[in-house]
């Protein structure tokens, strides 16, 4: 039996109908740490798989023996948004497996200051995104230039770039990737 127990953890919330707030609401452990298992970015210990498991309520043998339907999601809540980010910058993926995906589809947040690194990042594809709030410095190559809500880009990401909030308010934005860098 192979499977991860962040993705697991995730249908079967779902399944039962549960938002990742509700479900820390219910079983006293913070969302941030829901949302950090469910896109396998922690590892819980038996004990806070447990705790988990109790809010939703199902033991952990039911957990693990639970056959789940692969049925495709269509629809996704805000809690449903996986958190890809590292706290400065957020970004909040659709879907959580874009194994064999096209599209990889994100809502970014910078916060004032925050930026994607001193190195450039470069990968197979193409990207755009749009701002909605706030301002956005796109670098791609040597061209480089602050967009502002309504303000758009769109490049072959395997020139180098970099994004950075230069404002002191928080900056919005969507994006799209394809194929999906990360």
């Amino acid at each position: 039996m192979s499977f991860e127990i962040g993705e697991r953890l995730k249908a079967v919330r779902m399944a039962r109908g549960l938002s990742q707030r509700e479900l820390a609401k219910r079983s006293g452990v913070a969302n941030a740490t829901i949302s950090q298992i469910e896109s396998n970015r922690l590892n819980p210990t038996v004990g806070a798989l447990k705790r988990i498991l109790d809010g939703i309520p199902i033991s952990l043998g039911a957990f693990f023996e639970m056959e789940l339907e692969s049925e495709e999601q269509i629809f996704f809540s805000a809690d449903d948004l996986v958190e890809l980010g590292d706290g400065q910058v957020s970004f909040r993926q659709i879907g959580m497996n874009l194994q064999g995906k096209a599209i990889q589809f994100l809502h970014e947040k910078y916060q004032p200051g925050a930026s994607t690194g001193k190195i450039a990042l470069s990968h197979d594809g193409e990207e755009c995104g749009l701002v909605l709030k706030g301002h956005l410095e796109v670098q791609v190559g040597d061209k480089r230039k602050i967009l502002g809500p309504g303000d758009a880009y769109y490049f072959d990401s395997r020139k180098p770039h970099k994004f950075k909030n230069p404002g002191k308010e928080v900056c919005e934005v969507v994006t799209a990737c394809t194929p999906p860098s990360f």
